[in-house]
């Protein structure tokens, strides 16, 4: 069995210089926590990590000022952004309004319109008409001095209107046409049976025409209203011109 006692080991002899100095050799079981010497040990080398514990790191430092400029920052994002989004909203809601305000007043700006147009076109109507019944008098008044013979066609016709069943007629006329009527017009007297007369009280250019079963009247104020009638205009024969129209 083998002693674990350590082992004396006796200094070299002939060295007396080194006997103090080496007193004996130590064995591996005895050298425990003793870490083996390195050269980089002694030249500033790193230290040993096991035991080694490092100290807690500081917290770095906030910067109050850069946390108020980033949240002003933001905040004006913030509000350019809100802002900009309720602009919009205000906008379209005006485009809106002002759109169906505009259509309204449009809408009773062209009601307005036709009503005037259409009180406007009335009056150019009646001033048309009154217009053209002016003209058409003076040219039946020209063709009656120009041509009084067509007193005849007017009489021939008015003893036409007379159902055939008729009897007793009677024709009147201004006396100045009474010549142009019998000449014009003979036929038609003598087949009907027909009295011509002559009527002072009767206008030039017109008759009237009597019998048992009616009157035909064909005198020229009647004659004249029928005309101006479907022209829209209600004037008589002896209605006097306009000095525009007469000039």
């Amino acid at each position: 069995m083998t002693s674990s006692k350590p082992r004396q080991v006796p200094p070299p002899s002939g060295d007396a210089a080194h006997a103090g100095a080496y007193a004996r050799f130590i064995p591996r079981e005895e050298l425990g926590g003793v870490k083996a010497w390195r050269p980089g040990d002694l030249a500033g080398g790193p230290a040993p990590q096991a035991n080694v514990q490092r100290a807690p790191e500081e917290a770095p430092k906030v910067d109050v000022a850069a946390q108020i400029a980033e949240q002003l920052r933001a905040a004006r994002q913030a509000g350019y952004q809100d802002g900009y989004r309720d602009g919009l909203v205000a906008l379209e809601a005006f485009k809106q309004s002002f759109a169906a305000q505009t259509t309204t007043q449009i809408g009773t700006l062209m009601q307005s319109l036709n009503a005037e147009l259409g009180g406007l076109q009335q009056d150019m109507a009646r001033t048309l008409a009154i217009s053209a019944t002016h003209l058409a008098r003076q040219i039946v008044r020209s063709e009656l001095v120009a041509r009084p013979e067509l007193i005849a066609q007017v009489a021939h016709e008015a003893i036409d209107t007379l159902l055939l069943s008729a009897q007793h007629i009677t024709l009147r006329v201004h006396p100045d046409d009474h010549a142009f009527v019998a000449q014009g017009a003979a036929d038609v007297l003598a087949a009907r049976g027909t009295r011509l007369l002559s009527d002072a009280a009767m206008a030039r250019g017109g008759c009237l025409v009597e019998s048992d079963i009616g009157i035909i009247d064909a005198t020229l104020e009647t004659r004249w209203r029928r005309a101006a009638a479907s022209l829209g205009c209600d004037e008589g024969w002896g209605g006097e011109l306009p000095v525009e129209a007469e000039e």
